[in-house]
């Protein structure tokens, strides 16, 4: 993988995101449809959520094995990914509905899933969406020592083995947001005064934060031990629940961004980057299985990452529809349009590429 990509003329790169922005309203406007979500989102929130909180529910009424317990967990946590994925999502990037207040109420469903908005709004939206897959700007790059995902990381000797001991520790996202990352984000985000639309106080903030992490616990823990559910029973459910969601969702965010294709830029020595905002989305993002009705309703149509990173505020289930647009845009432009197929080539393409880069750069070099 390079970590330079061509670059295109100021005047060239216009131009594609004109066409293309030109083409896509086209698009809505002789369809006669919204760029927000309709009725089929609507009925996918409902089944989610039922996913999710169905199966708690009979945890706390019916007296089962722990079998049977741990079972619903895992179900648990598929529906926990898919609302992050689909509601929470587009809430926060106002594409959900064209009432705000809609959108600030499913994107504030994040506290259900042991997330904060702001910390979720700063890393996300502004962080990850300006400055996609900028080593020491895009946050989803930073896995601590741990894992390497960009050349740019420092190597330790144990990455040789992280295309097989990552996807173990992918599972453990979420349950780091309900415990310690979102105290970290929070205290890191104010002190460099980031925030995303109308700013809110730090104490405003911090109360927040601190009341939802409070709820979230006794939802999820204290009541259920209260009930008469056993400690252990209930503490391992809760990690189960997590690490399953967890492990989705990563596996997930990295296939759009952590495979050879993409590339990881750093800007010049004025701080300025080669291309324009829209020509560097093709070159740091990819999609995987787009004709795949399961993934595309599943995944929030985050399988469509391209569509998703140049239109963050048009709801994902246009996605497929406006990826012929952009695919024939940029065709049309000479510039990438990067996908995999399948969902499984993907997930091999990933872990190949993290075998790459857990290899000695000194050797390799």
């Amino acid at each position: 993988m390079n970590n330079t990509a061509p670059t295109f003329a100021k005047q060239d790169s216009l131009k594609f995101f004109r066409t293309l922005n030109s083409r896509v309203n086209n698009y809505f406007k002789e369809n006669n449809i919204q760029k927000t979500g309709n009725w089929k989102l609507y009925l996918k929130t409902i089944i989610l959520f039922t996913v999710f909180l169905a199966p708690y529910f009979l945890i706390l009424t019916l007296d089962m094995p722990f079998w049977a317990h741990l079972l619903l967990t895992i179900v648990m946590g598929i529906g926990m990914a898919g609302v992050g994925m689909n509601v929470m999502h587009d809430g926060n990037h106002g594409s959900y509905s064209n009432k705000s207040w809609i959108n600030k109420f499913m994107g504030g469903t994040i506290y259900v899933l042991a997330g904060n908005v702001y910390n979720w709004q700063v890393q996300h939206n502004v962080l990850h969406h300006t400055y996609t897959n900028i080593p020491g700007h895009d946050e989803d790059l930073d896995a601590g020592r741990v894992i390497r995902f960009t050349k740019e990381a420092k190597w330790y000797n144990f990455h040789r083995f992280q295309q097989y001991y990552s996807i173990f520790l992918y599972g453990l996202l979420t349950f780091n947001w309900a415990i310690t990352t979102d105290f970290k984000q929070m205290r890191n985000y104010l002190k460099r005064k980031l925030s995303y639309g109308e700013a809110k106080s730090p104490k405003i903030l911090w109360t927040t934060l601190i009341i939802t992490k409070i709820i979230y616990v006794a939802i999820w823990i204290a009541l259920p031990i209260v009930i008469g559910i056993t400690w252990w029973k209930v503490l391992i459910g809760f990690f189960v629940m997590h690490y399953t969601a967890g492990l989705i969702l990563s596996v997930v965010f990295q296939l759009a961004h952590v495979v050879e294709e993409t590339i990881n830029p750093t800007p010049n020595e004025l701080g300025e980057m080669d291309n324009t905002w829209a020509i560097h989305q093709l070159f740091t993002t990819t999609n995987f299985a787009p004709k795949n009705a399961i993934v595309n309703w599943y995944t929030g149509g985050l399988n469509h990452q391209i569509e998703h990173h140049i239109f963050p505020n048009i709801s994902h289930i246009h996605y497929g529809k406006i990826a012929k647009i952009v695919k024939e845009t940029a065709q049309e432009c000479n510039l990438p349009y990067y996908e995999y197929k399948t969902m499984r080539s993907a997930v091999i393409a990933h872990f190949k590429h993290l075998k790459e880069l857990g290899q000695n750069p000194a050797i390799t070099a």
